[in-house]
């Protein structure tokens, strides 16, 4: 079984060749502590907020009868969120992972409440972010744990070594882009199935061609853990004048404390927010917007 598997070092932590090795082998590495106790308690302080982002939220349906509730925002902006996607140990290393400077391509909130929250079916991201006109898969996601995350209330889980499969065909499965089922059937008897098992304040980095799901929340504790995307500065979109998402823009750098000193909470300015009711990569019923 792989493991990719790190503990994050305050002061004295990067993204050694052995790292980047586990990376590129199996598509994914684990840092955790990322964020320590004082970080997180800010972060959970300013998701929870009604004035926050969480407003923006809205639920898709998850093909199998409940919904997942998440919100969208296409750039970082300049609240406490924002420092997430523009610290060195954020952006910084996943720029090394990559292969390049990179860029914020989008930024997920994702809210599984207890015994109601929704599944993620089986897919890649580049299944669907090919289809926004990104000709490589030079891209990669941060995922962090806001609150505790375990097999009962839905975490992630992944095929080790899947990302090597290239990007595999997408359609939808209820209100979500998924990976074609037969094919991932075939696969899952190739690769590791890894539960990403993750303490509050731990983060995935993981490549955009990874293989991943995550289950219902049964649970009576929630799940929330905030998703951050970034594409290679080389791998700007194409037709630029038809794109929906990001193009390049240069990531205005943070020190590691940033979080912890930034006090602007809710001034969501810049942020911008994806509509659902326009956004092509989701189906979402009307009545399940936040008013």
């Amino acid at each position: 079984m792989p493991t990719s598997d790190y503990a994050f070092v305050k002061g004295n932590f990067d993204v050694t060749p052995e790292i980047k090795r586990d990376f590129d082998e199996n598509g994914y590495v684990i840092i955790r502590g990322i964020l320590d106790k004082q970080e997180i308690a800010k972060l959970r302080k300013v998701l929870e907020l009604e004035d926050g982002v969480k407003k923006h939220s809205y639920e898709i349906p998850d093909g199998a009868g409940r919904n997942v509730r998440l919100c969208i925002w296409r750039h970082p902006g300049n609240d406490v969120t924002a420092m997430i996607a523009r610290m060195e140990k954020t952006a910084g290393f996943m720029g090394k992972f990559l292969g390049g400077e990179v860029y914020h391509y989008s930024s997920k909130l994702i809210q599984k409440e207890p015994h109601t929250g929704g599944q993620f079916n089986w897919h890649q991201d580049y299944g669907y972010w090919y289809k926004s006109g990104c000709l490589f898969p030079d891209m990669g996601c941060l995922y962090i744990a806001i609150d505790k995350t375990d097999r009962e209330n839905g975490c992630m889980q992944v095929l080790s070594g899947s990302h090597k499969l290239g990007r595999i065909d997408h359609t939808f499965v209820g209100g979500q882009q998924g990976a074609d089922l037969e094919r991932v059937n075939h696969v899952r008897k190739l690769f590791d199935l890894v539960h990403l098992e993750l303490d509050e304040g731990d983060a995935c980095y993981f490549h955009s061609n990874l293989l991943h799901c995550s289950g219902q929340n049964n649970s009576a504790r929630r799940r929330w853990a905030i998703i951050t995307s970034y594409n290679r500065a080389s791998n700007n979109p194409v037709p630029e004048e038809s794109h929906p998402w990001p193009l390049y823009t240069h990531i205005q750098m943070v020190p590691d404390d940033a979080l912890v000193k930034c006090e602007n909470f809710t001034d969501l300015g810049g942020k911008a927010f994806v509509d659902p009711a326009t956004d092509k990569t989701v189906k979402v019923d009307s009545n399940s917007l936040q008013k």
